[in-house]
């Protein structure tokens, strides 16, 4: 079985402890008796974008495991590209592929700057075709904005905008084993495309839903309650199985 780890939105920069957030969730991860196939960061990295969070986030990130983060829309294209990976700067969007022997994983740049909504433009949907067509290997797509309502009036205005694109390039492919995303500080599941669709919850905060008092972003958003990581299993038969466990 094919096992990784999905975390999501560990916003460096945003509070006091947002550093120490996220060193927690590494430290369990590098803990485990056994290794994991992949680590998945889906946005969000930086809270403000600025050379010194991503200097941070660089060393928190490193790993025995395989690590692949994307960015979010608090990220910034050119101190992203230029501090994280080492490459030139440009506000190109940062897609990237990590191979593997038993897995592909697509990270899509859904970040548009300037926004805080998402969207995956032509240039992103035709590399991603291209990751696609040019393996039989299964693989997870991965990127910030949820393509779906979550029923957070806040989450959901800010989601992924005109996902029928993405629908599109997914439609009859067996060999997309499910769709990872972040953004939303919940952990949840659903489906698009045919897929599962998982959703990793937020390290630096938690959404609470409107059900649970969460109305307004100054009161949707609890700092105090435990990070998260989601743990997804790929078994032989193709089954996705998630398992989600909280970091104190």
């Amino acid at each position: 079985m094919i096992v990784i780890a999905h975390l999501s939105d560990i916003h460096i920069g945003a509070t006091p402890e947002s550093a120490g957030r996220a060193d927690a969730v590494m430290r369990t991860l590098d803990e485990l008796p056994h290794d994991l196939d992949a680590v998945l960061v889906t946005g969000d990295i930086a809270d403000h974008g600025l050379d010194e969070e991503y200097e941070t986030a660089a060393k928190l990130l490193a790993s025995r495991h395989p690590v692949l983060a994307g960015p979010g829309n608090h990220d910034v294209r050119a101190a992203f590209r230029r501090v994280l990976l080492g490459e030139e700067g440009g506000d190109g969007p940062v897609n990237q592929v990590l191979r593997t022997e038993r897995a592909v994983y697509a990270m899509c740049d859904s970040s548009i700057p300037g926004d805080d909504a998402g969207h995956l433009d032509d240039e992103t949907l035709g590399w991603l075709q291209g990751v696609l067509d040019g393996t039989e290997l299964p693989v997870f797509v991965a990127f910030h904005h949820p393509p779906v309502r979550l029923h957070s009036p806040e989450a959901d205005g800010i989601r992924l905008l005109r996902p029928e694109r993405l629908e599109s390039v997914l439609a009859g492919r067996s060999n997309v084993a499910g769709v990872l995303v972040g953004h939303a500080h919940t952990a949840a599941a659903g489906t698009f495309a045919g897929r599962p669709l998982l959703v990793g919850g937020g390290v630096v905060s938690t959404l609470k839903l409107p059900w649970e008092g969460g109305v307004g972003f100054d009161a949707c958003l609890d700092y105090d309650l435990p990070a998260v990581i989601a743990f997804h299993v790929l078994d032989e038969d193709g089954g996705l199985t998630t398992h989600y466990r909280v970091v104190p």
